[in-house]
């Protein structure tokens, strides 16, 4: 199997219509290396808190 057939089978999930990666909407410019899938709904983040939330007290 070649090297660009492996990538694009382990990368499948996040591949566009163009072939290209696609992230998450909330994922896309988020620095920290958890990112999520455009195919997938995120449930939950620990690295997001959207201004409609409920702040966290400290």
């Amino acid at each position: 199997m070649s090297r660009s057939k492996k990538w694009r089978l382990e990368w499948a999930f996040f591949l566009g219509e163009n072939g290209r990666r696609k992230y998450n909407k909330l994922c896309k410019g988020c620095v920290h290396p958890c990112k999520q899938s455009f195919r997938a709904v995120v449930v939950s983040c620990p690295h997001y808190l959207s201004r409609r939330s409920k702040k966290r007290s400290s």
